[in-house]
Order: C-alpha cells, then sequence, then structure tokens
C-alpha cells in the first residue's frame, strides 16, 4: 500500500549554493532554504572550486537543520533523504552527498541519488501543479544548454545540446570583457534593457549536422573581436548596446530551436529550466513565441530556476515512488550524463 503523504529532505551542493528543502508529495514545498557564496566569488570574477567545497562544509548542517526547523517536520518524519551526486564540481558534490549518506546511515531513512539537470526540470512541477509529461524542456544554466524530451518522469532523450560554451558560461565571460562583472546573467539582462538589440550584428550559429545543438563560442569570440576592433579604432562602446545585442543573439537561437523542435516533435507544452531562464529577454520571447503557435508555456520562478535544494526533492519523489534507492556507496559523479539513475 502505497504511502499518503510522501516527505523528502533534499540535499544539493553542486556549484555555490548550499541548500536544503523538505518536500511534501512531490509538489509541496515546506522549506527551501538556499546560502548563496555568489558574493563570496565576485572577488575572482568566477567560482573557485576550493573555495566552494570550503564554504559548502561550513553551512551544510546549519542549513539542513534550518530546513527541518522552517518545515516544521523532524527528522524521523522523512521518508527518503535526497541528494544532487552529479554533474558539478567534484569537491562541492562531496560535501552535500557525504552529508546524506551519514544522515541516512545513522537515521535508517533510504537514500536517492539525483541528477542535478533533472532537478532543474523538476522544477517546473512546484508552481505548475497540472503540469504532466510529456512535453519539450530547454535547459539553460551556466555549464548546460540541453533541449529535452520529458517522455515520462525520469525518462530523457536529450535531443539537442552544446558543443562548446554553455548560454550561462557565455553571459560569464561576455559580462566580464565588457565591464559588468560576475554574475554575468542578471548584470547582462540588467544593462541590456537600457541598450540597443539591434545596434550591433552578432552571428547565430547554427550546428551543421545537428539541427538542435547550440555552439556560443563564436558568439562569444565575436563579442570579444568587436571590443578589440574599436579599442584600436579609438570608439566608445556602448556597454548597453552590446549587451542588448549579445543578449537578443543567443535567446534568438534558444528560441529559434526549441519551437522547431516543438513543432518536429508534435509537443503542445514547452518548459524551460536552469539560471539562464531566469532571462526576462528569454521569458518575454518564450511567451511571444508559445503564444502565436498555441503552446502551453511553463516556467518556474526565479528562485526555483537557480540552484536549490527544493527541485532535488520534486525529482527525488518519482525516484522514490518508482522504488529507486541507493546504497551508501553513492558517490560524486561530477560528468553524470542525464538519463535513469542507476
Amino acid at each position: 500500500m502505497e504511502k499518503e503523504n510522501v516527505l523528502i529532505l533534499a540535499i544539493e551542493s553542486s556549484c555555490d549554493e548550499t541548500a536544503a528543502a523538505v518536500v511534501k508529495n512531490g509538489r509541496e514545498v515546506l522549506s527551501n532554504v538556499i546560502s548563496s557564496q555568489i558574493a563570496l566569488h565576485t572577488v575572482y570574477g568566477g567560482v573557485v572550486p576550493e573555495i566552494a567545497s570550503r564554504k559548502h562544509i561550513e553551512k551544510i548542517n546549519q542549513v539542513i537543520e534550518t530546513a527541518l526547523r522552517e518545515a516544521g517536520t523532524p527528522l524521523q518524519d522523512m521518508d527518503a533523504i535526497a541528494v544532487t551526486y552529479g554533474p558539478g564540481l567534484v569537491g562541492a558534490l562531496l560535501v552535500g552527498v557525504s552529508a546524506a549518506k551519514a544522515i541516512s546511515f545513522a537515521s535508517g531513512i533510504p537514500l536517492i541519488g539525483v541528477h542535478h539537470i533533472e532537478g532543474h526540470i523538476n522544477a517546473n512541477y512546484i508552481e505548475n501543479k497540472e503540469l504532466e509529461p510529456p512535453y519539450l524542456c530547454l535547459v539553460v544554466s551556466g555549464g548546460h544548454s540541453h533541449l529535452v524530451v520529458v517522455r515520462d518522469y525520469g525518462e530523457y532523450e536529450i535531443i539537442g545540446k552544446t558543443r562548446d560554451d554553455a548560454a550561462g558560461e557565455a553571459f560569464d565571460k561576455v559580462a566580464r570583457a565588457i565591464g559588468l562583472g560576475y554574475p554575468g546573467g542578471p548584470k547582462i539582462d540588467k544593462a541590456a534593457r537600457e541598450g540597443d538589440a539591434e545596434a550591433i550584428s552578432f552571428p547565430r550559429a547554427k550546428v551543421a549536422d545537428a539541427a538542435y545543438d547550440f555552439s556560443f563560442s563564436g558568439l562569444k569570440s565575436a563579442v570579444l573581436n568587436y571590443l578589440n576592433s574599436c579599442e584600436m579604432k579609438g570608439i566608445t562602446v556602448c556597454q548597453a548596446d552590446v549587451a542588448a545585442s549579445f543578449q537578443k543573439a543567443v535567446v534568438d537561437v534558444l528560441v529559434e530551436h526549441s519551437m522547431q523542435a516543438v513543432r518536429e516533435y508534435g509537443l503542445n507544452k514547452f518548459a524551460i529550466a536552469g539560471g539562464v531562464a531566469s532571462n526576462s529577454a528569454l521569458r518575454e520571447a518564450l511567451v511571444r513565441e508559445c503564444g502565436a503557435r498555441k503552446i502551453e508555456f511553463y516556467c518556474p520562478s526565479p528562485i526555483f530556476c537557480t540552484d536549490n535544494a527544493a527541485m532535488i526533492g520534486t525529482a527525488a519523489y518519482y525516484e522514490y515512488r518508482k522504488g529507486v534507492r541507493h546504497g551508501f556507496d553513492l558517490n560524486a559523479v561530477p560528468n553524470l550524463a542525464l538519463g535513469k539513475c542507476e
């Protein structure tokens, strides 16, 4: 007999956020605690893995205790302990995995390892209670740019991915080049609102042998070449125009590939996920294009786009229902491929 209410304590530490959450029945978030390291890494212009790992160790117990306290549920009421075990920074992942295994071992509560990108996709279920597979999802973050057909809970077909820089990585690099600093995504989004997106013509890359794959390194190089050219010619660079033109080049490609895939795969539901899914220009363009094609559009609130543990708890719920459990040999897998967790 299936349990009526399933409570999951989830832990996420794949990059520079130490997070814990308590999730009920996969779609009700009872607590979602995030300790961000952005201020710490801004000084270095990006995430320093060793510093991130050390900070996770300092914060993990406090974050877990706070999540349980805010949810008003004791640890012994949990049905499973979920944790991100890949992909991500290996040292950072190990902190979360070690904490989850220790709690599971001490309490006897089952352990479930979760794929980080699967978590991002599942974030859409938190606020969109009616959303169910199948649908197409665009996952765009600092490390990933994937077009994924979500066949069912836990069943994914990647039909497109980046060949080089992920979208978020390109945002960070361009932001640094034009003097906006880290983190690049939110800063370019803000600066672009003051700029002219048609001011500079940057390339929209296509991958000849894979219609849904992405490539952003050429675009990044085009921005750097433009900046160098302006410097050599003594031309003043308009930061806002560069930000807006670059952002539009990224958004155009993401939207074009997404709409082409929706049409070809005959799906009428489309979702976005990942940190770059917070980008206002991307959201506006997708709302417009999906509306024109009568496609249902879903997106998480910004707090569930960036790394968080609630999304891990949601993904773990569907694994729990299928009987997935992991042993204490669960390890961090920094390059874990998206698919069914073994």
